[in-house]
């Protein structure tokens, strides 16, 4: 490999010739080959937004130059125009907690770009750090990043999900199938019933994230080093807030409070809280799918999911649940990545938290999973999922637990027995109850309609 040699305050050191990046991200490069994994790029984009958003600032507060300035955005601009824009930014999750090899690797490649725009060099720390530090840089872009990314896809994608299993809700309504609790045969629901409290769910986390997502607006940028703004203009905190409401279309403001969002990260963990919550939702709707899907001669196969790929390796013709799997694994790496998050906003030491990289991580890496297995979940199992209704008759007919609607009228005791008897024998609960009671097969036929007894009441 070519290289050439660059200085920071540390000394001299090899860098690949062609890259745009300087001495100290080539440092974290030599000092962290732990994962291979760079940060998001929706986190490389968000930090290049806030270093473009902060050039014109301190240009409209006399702290750099016009010709400066203008050299910094023109090299933001070229980056964020980049699909490989990643090419980059190859220093690793796992870094100084500070995250400040991340933002020194964007404060060399803007200043080696803009000077190429400029009438003189421009300095990585003097002119596109000007008036920042990583410590309130850093928990910007997460905040920026965060809230883009849950506006712009993770929002849609739950209401799209939502739209789909509304949809799908009206379309079955009316539909009665036997119901479960502890997995065993219970009173009779109606598919919109089960759908539709989904979508109760969806909504009520769409509710949750929308809450929550209002402190992502909160920016700790102009606090500096330990939240008191050192080296940064009194106006500058302001004033980048609304340049980066420009830039992105969202009402970003300053922190009431610097030092409560440099020195820990509760907004972060509170919004992966509610992720964590999706998750949950989606491995509640992704097993249900699985259930009913089951089997379909040995398991309930109440419905039939779209077959999308072969199922075994070995059995010809097996097809699996592939997409309510997919979905619950992400589930599960959600809650997981929550824990992680939650660890990581313990680690808020005095004035600066310190594992600012891997909570951007993990949480940018939940909120991309859950939009695209929202998605898909609406797509290739809600909107195409079949009922088997010969396979819902039949558990209905046999269902003892119907006799729960002859309580008021025969009381729990004996209603009990006729139950029991139905289970040894498999006969229908209708024939053992005409049996049993003094009810006619008129009324019992009316008492004992599975759809009726949907609607709940006496």
């Amino acid at each position: 490999m070519n290289v050439r040699i660059e200085k920071d305050s540390m000394g001299e050191l090899q860098v690949p010739e062609n890259a745009l990046y300087g001495a100290q991200t080539q440092r974290a490069i030599n000092n962290f080959p732990i994962s291979g994994k760079p940060m998001p790029e929706a986190f490389i984009r968000a930090l290049v937004l806030i270093k473009l958003a902060a050039a014109r600032t301190n240009f409209k507060l006399d702290c750099v130059s016009k010709d400066v300035a203008g050299s910094i955005e023109s090299a933001c601009n070229e980056l964020l125009e980049q699909n490989d824009i990643m090419q980059h930014f190859p220093v690793d999750i796992f870094q100084t907690g500070s995250g400040t090899s991340s933002n020194m690797n964007a404060n060399e490649v803007i200043a080696t770009l803009a000077t190429k725009h400029a009438t003189d060099n421009v300095n990585p720390n003097d002119h596109v750090n000007f008036g920042q530090s990583s410590n309130d840089i850093i928990p910007s872009a997460i905040h920026v990043s965060a809230a883009i990314e849950i506006s712009d896809v993770l929002l849609p994608a739950l209401q799209h999900l939502k739209a789909r299993i509304s949809a799908k809700a009206t379309a079955l309504k009316g539909v009665t199938k036997t119901g479960r609790t502890h997995l065993m045969d219970a009173m009779p629901v109606r598919f919109d019933q089960t759908f539709n409290a989904w979508a109760s769910q969806i909504q009520d986390n769409i509710d949750n994230l929308t809450a929550v997502k209002s402190k992502l607006l909160r920016l700790a940028q102009g606090g500096t080093a330990v939240g008191t703004g050192i080296n940064a203009h009194p106006e500058f905190a302001t004033l980048i807030a609304k340049e980066l409401g420009n830039l992105t279309n969202v009402d970003f403001v300053p922190a009431d409070d610097f030092f409560a969002l440099i020195g820990s990260q509760d907004t972060v963990v509170a919004v992966s809280g509610v992720l964590k919550t999706i998750a949950v939702t989606f491995m509640k709707i992704a097993n249900d799918l699985r259930w009913m899907n089951s089997g379909p001669l040995a398991g309930l196969g109440e419905i039939t999911l779209e077959a999308l790929q072969p199922g075994s390796s070995i059995m010809p013709g097996k097809v699996n649940p592939v997409i309510p799997e997919a979905t619950a694994m992400v589930a599960a790496q959600v809650i997981g990545n929550d824990t992680t998050i939650t660890i990581g906003g313990q680690s808020g030491n005095f004035e600066l938290n310190v594992m600012l990289p891997v909570i951007a991580a993990n949480l940018l890496f939940s909120i991309e999973l859950l939009s695209n297995s929202a998605v898909l979940l609406a797509e290739k199992a809600i909107d195409t999922l079949e009922v088997n209704q010969d396979k819902l008759n039949e558990a209905l007919d046999k269902n003892p637990i119907l006799v729960t609607a002859l309580n008021p009228i025969i009381g729990y005791l004996k209603a009990a027995e006729i139950a029991k008897l139905a289970y040894r024998e498999g006969r229908a609960i209708i024939d053992v109850a005409e049996q049993e009671t003094d009810l006619s097969r008129e009324e019992l036929t009316r008492l004992l309609d599975p759809k009726a007894l949907t609607e709940g009441g006496l």
